[in-house]
């Protein structure tokens, strides 16, 4: 399977802008990259790409004052299956942690694993450690929340999301990564690109929140907003949460004039003839 992906961002600036832009597949899919997603602006400035320290790929630029456009097309190859399901993975012991995994198990901004260590323990401290307890809290989560883009807002926390019982993908994954948190198991927040492939339409495209979940030495995609294995998932980054992997960081007043996403699987329009 083939899926064409990218983005058209239109800013406008009252004065020249820097902005950090994490916007291109991560480099764990850059054996599947057909066709990159090469980001360009009009008016053409100078581009500049580091990675950041978890890894990802960063984009800076400095935006002149009024408008400008960001965008990019690429065409990722997929396996054409679902995210992995593994019921038997273990929750590895925290002792038994790489160094590098402990930090997906500490509070951070948008994840207040200090509020909500209680509960966590209350709903979810009689199960089996493991693959089982992820998803019953993402279960918990899925029923919890209530989607509302409309309600969407930057500001909402997992113990906001928890009380509010409202919000949208962001607020559904850091949820349930910080409960996951609180029971001793990692898990990271990730953004990226999920269409609609194998499911009905759902509304105007934007770009995804979901987490991975570290077990048995390796991490696993978990999606609470949406609740079951889909197809056509294409990683961005990832982090301690939202704070990590913003589409933008602008230093500067600006205003969003234009925002659009796609995700499309490309179908062949080739056909077969059987011979006369």
């Amino acid at each position: 399977m083939e899926i064409r992906v990218g983005y058209e961002l239109i800013y406008d600036c009252p004065q020249p802008t820097p902005m950090i832009l994490m916007l291109s597949v991560h480099s764990s899919r850059a054996y599947d990259i057909i066709v990159p997603d090469r980001m360009t602006t009009t008016p053409d400035v100078p581009i500049a790409m580091y990675r950041d320290s978890f890894g990802n790929k960063c984009t800076r630029i400095v935006a002149p004052a009024g408008q400008i456009k960001i965008s990019a097309t690429g065409i990722v190859k997929d396996s054409g299956q679902t995210d992995v399901v593994a019921p038997n993975a273990r929750q590895v012991p925290v002792q038994n942690l790489p160094e590098d995994v402990l930090v997906y198990l500490l509070g951070s901004r948008y994840c207040e694993t200090d509020h909500l260590m209680q509960t966590a323990w209350y709903l979810f401290g009689h199960l089996q450690p493991g693959w089982g307890m992820v998803q019953a809290i993402c279960d918990f989560v899925n029923n919890h929340i209530r989607f509302d883009y409309q309600l969407a807002r930057c500001t909402r926390s997992a113990w906001d999301a928890y009380n509010e019982r409202v919000g949208v993908c962001r607020d559904y994954a850091h949820l349930a990564l910080t409960l996951c948190r609180c029971m001793n198991i990692p898990a990271r927040y990730c953004t990226g690109y999920l269409g609609d492939i194998g499911v009905p339409v759902n509304g105007p495209m934007d770009f995804s929140g979901w987490f991975e979940a570290y077990l048995d030495g390796k991490w696993y995609t978990f999606d609470p907003r949406n609740n079951i294995p889909r197809i056509g998932r294409i990683l961005i980054a990832t982090g301690r949460d939202a704070t990590d992997v913003p589409i933008s960081n602008t230093f500067g007043p600006n205003i969003l004039v234009s925002f659009k996403v796609w995700t499309d699987e490309i179908v062949s329009s080739q056909t077969s003839t059987a011979a006369a």
